[in-house]
């Protein structure tokens, strides 16, 4: 499970990096700014992330459920584990194979007045990669509850017997 997990991660971390907004960065040979201060494209490289590892989290708790309709707890554990580790690798393919991270020497290679992306990161890092796990554990509580074994029905108690000895009587 830890390595269709790992997999998964590196499948997420390639969909974020190709489809999260580009926040884009100028420089006028002095400093770097924002092109757009007014954009909302940091936050919606976070929203990507997060919706993907929401989908990604509820894809695996349908396939650990379909393979194992029993459940339990090593099963959530392992969810909740594979999808915390899947989330740490996206984040760290998404941000190794996305824009260069020294933002100052890319300035001064593309020149001043010249657009250029700032790198991918998460500005909420540690709720990004709760996604995965908490998306997983629920959809996977959810499905077993509708759809999972149920406990046998209690048969009907035993009618009590009639007291027919009275005290003193043996």
């Amino acid at each position: 499970m830890t390595v269709v997990s790992a997999i998964a991660g590196a499948v997420l971390g390639v969909l974020w990096l190709n489809l999260a907004p580009r926040v884009l960065l100028i420089s006028d040979g002095k400093g770097v700014y924002l092109r757009n201060s007014e954009g909302e494209a940091a936050i919606g490289s976070d929203g990507t992330f997060v919706l993907l590892a929401l989908a990604f989290g509820a894809v695996a708790a349908l396939v650990v459920f379909l393979a194992r309709r029993k459940g339990g707890v090593p099963l959530v554990l392992g969810l909740a584990l594979g999808g915390g580790l899947g989330s740490l690798l996206a984040w760290g393919l998404g941000t190794y194979f996305g824009p260069t991270r020294d933002v100052v020497a890319h300035a001064k290679a593309v020149g001043p007045n010249v657009a250029f992306e700032a790198p991918l990161e998460l500005n909420l890092a540690a709720a990004a990669m709760l996604a995965w796990p908490l998306a997983a554990m629920i959809v996977h509580l959810a499905l077993t509850a509708l759809f999972g074994p149920r406990d046998p029905e209690p048969g009907p108690w035993d009618q009590p017997k009639a007291y027919t000895q009275g005290p003193g009587r043996s």
